[in-house]
């Protein structure tokens, strides 16, 4: 069956780096963009970064500079390196794979920026 399993979260002193990693399985990775998404408390689940299927990338305004997204399709797996870590980062991150016969979702990682 379809997996999406992220991994890499944790807490993490501001100004400090985590590499976020989701490994898929059960579907064709390589012919699908893969994305993602954060989602802090009482806020709405938003658009962090994403690579299509050829490598081009996408990140929102908030995190330009200091998040780097990757895919390595050998591996099945997509990585998110965040760097210059923001109180406002604090959130869980979720994994998503979309392609235009649909979408799957990860079960989430949690990233606590505090001191």
């Amino acid at each position: 069956q379809v997996q999406l399993v992220e991994s890499g979260g944790g807490l993490v002193q501001p100004g400090g780096s985590l590499r976020l990693s989701c490994a898929a399985s059960g579907f064709t990775f390589s012919n699908y963009v893969m994305r993602w998404y954060r989602q802090a408390p009482g806020k709405e689940r938003e658009l962090v970064a994403s690579i299509n299927i050829v490598g081009g990338t996408y990140w929102a305004d908030s995190v330009k500079g200091r998040f780097t997204i990757s895919r390595d399709n050998a591996k099945n797996t997509v990585y998110l390196q965040m760097n210059s870590l923001k109180r406002e980062d604090t959130a869980v991150y979720y994994c998503n794979a979309w392609a235009s016969r649909g979408a799957y979702w990860g079960q989430g990682t949690q990233v606590t920026v505090s001191s």
